[in-house]
């Protein structure tokens, strides 16, 4: 026996399926893919809204012939973790389900939850775990135990779930209510008991290395996790009133106030000590941080820096050529501005793209600049693209100039950097072992929609949702025994 149901787009598209009354949902999902030819998975809603368990038999589902069914089809996700070490990545597809490829250790294996992760809605990353919210609001998560892979000891108070934050090792979960709930390494903030009671009304969370700091919707702030990473705000607790947003280098935190003053924390080194520019830090618009150091864009597009001198805190040389800044990225131990006449301003650790005099002359009418690790890529406004800094890390693009046309944006990788052009295709340069060098893949690299990179690799989505990767197979460059699965 079989019935006939209408299947609907969001865009308004529409296709009647049969199915037998004895298949799956997820035959009949498949079926609906087929017939309004929608290249990547959905998730199947019935007439209510609510999703149709792909387990179930048309039957269990309680459908019946002249049912009005919608086909949602997002496109595919991805998020990695990165660290030195290895790396993984995880594919959230149309569907809500997950795919992951990469170190089993660090998240690349997520067999032992796969059950779970149906309807995901967002994943997050640690160095070493992922953490995904699923439409009902609950949390799954896989990856290392002891940063964040574990949160077994917290699961009955992971409900209605709204966002969540990740230090290297640990996770923070806003719930509906305001309330949070933490876990994984103590060390890196995944124990928040001393200062549960203070943690209601939060709004937003940033995080440093080792530590995590939550606005609340009095614009008070509250710290935890391990000394001299930031956790102890004590110092500044007055001052940290009408905050709008917080910034975070490795080991500090940088507040900006509702007045555009900043309030810093954390880590001397690492720009926790702003008393140095204080007089300066007025009318700031935004802050953006190195590993060790922040700078701040003023209302009058002026600069000012603190924190680490080797990392970008120290930008008095080039003091009188910052203005009129309109943006800026970061490297390790670097910054590069953009000015609004299209030229760039660079300073901190020359190792790391502090210094682009040699390609200074080319640095015109710049849109928009990338960092990997220790170097920088710009994307100019005639599509072309101008690279610095370290040469094994993407600084040095000589050998792809030719291909660096109509490039449409960029991504990197720590030692790498992928450029998507307008016909879709993919150009890359740096380190080979780490993504530079995507010659086994350039046949598949077609209609590249998207780009995600680890520490030592790239995933690019295409057009009808599949996916192709590239770079050092232990930080997720080799996904081929999960393709079928990222189809």
């Amino acid at each position: 026996m079989s019935i006939c149901v209408d299947v609907h787009l969001l865009s308004g598209k529409r296709a009647a399926v049969e199915v037998e009354t004895d298949a799956s949902v997820e035959s009949l999902r498949r079926r609906a893919q087929s017939a309004l030819v929608v290249p990547s998975r959905g998730r199947l809603l019935s007439s209510s809204g609510e999703l149709l368990d792909g387990a179930q038999t048309v039957t269990e589902a309680k459908l019946t012939s002249g049912d009005v069914l919608t086909l949602h089809v997002n496109q595919v996700q991805l998020k990695a973790v990165r660290n030195g070490h290895s790396a993984a990545f995880a594919a959230l597809l149309g569907d809500g389900s997950v795919v992951t490829w990469g170190d089993a250790y660090f998240g690349g294996d997520s067999s032992a939850v796969r059950d779970q992760l149906r309807d995901v809605q967002q994943i997050q990353a640690s160095s070493h775990a992922f953490a995904a919210i699923l439409g009902d609001g609950s949390a799954v998560t896989w990856g290392y135990a002891r940063f964040g892979g574990d949160s077994s000891a917290v699961q009955d108070q992971l409900r209605d779930v709204q966002q969540i934050q990740a230090s290297f090792g640990a996770f923070a979960a806003v719930l509906g209510d305001g309330s949070m709930v933490t876990w994984g390494g103590a060390i890196s903030g995944g124990d928040s008991s001393a200062v549960q009671d203070q943690l209601r009304d939060v709004q937003q969370i940033q995080a440093s290395d080792q530590a995590f700091a939550a606005i609340l919707g009095d614009g008070s702030v509250v710290t935890w996790g391990l000394a001299d990473f930031g956790d102890d705000s004590s110092a500044v607790q007055e001052q940290l009133r009408d905050v709008q947003q917080i910034q975070a280098s490795s080991g500090a935190f940088a507040a900006i106030l509702g007045d555009g003053s900043v309030v810093t924390w954390g880590d001397a080194d690492d720009g926790g000590d702003s008393s140095a520019a204080q007089e300066q830090l007025r009318d700031v618009q935004q802050i953006q941080a190195s590993r060790r150091a922040f700078a701040a864009i003023l209302i009058d597009g002026s600069v000012v820096t603190w924190g680490g001198a080797n990392h970008g805190g120290d930008s008095s040389v080039v003091r009188d050529q910052l203005r009129d800044v309109q943006q800026i990225q970061a490297s390790y131990a670097a910054f590069a501005a953009i000015r609004s006449d299209g030229s760039v301003v660079t300073w901190g650790d020359a190792c790391c793209g502090g210094h682009s005099s040699v390609v200074q002359d080319q640095l015109q009418d710049v849109q928009q600049v990338q960092a990997s690790r220790r170097a920088f890529a710009a994307i100019l406004g005639d599509g072309g693209v101008v690279s610095w800094g370290d040469a094994g890390h993407g600084g040095d693009s000589s050998a792809a100039q030719e291909q660096l046309h109509d490039v449409q944006q960029v991504q990197a990788s720590s030692y790498a950097f992928a450029a998507i052009l307008g016909d879709g295709s993919v150009v890359t340069w740096g380190s080979a072992n780490y993504g530079g060098d995507s010659r086994r893949v350039q046949d598949q690299l077609r209609d590249v929609q998207q780009i995600q990179a680890s520490h030592g690799a790239f995933a690019a989505i295409l057009g009808d949702g599949s996916v192709v990767t590239w770079g050092d197979a232990d930080h997720g460059g080799d996904s081929r025994a999960v393709q079928e699965q990222l189809k």
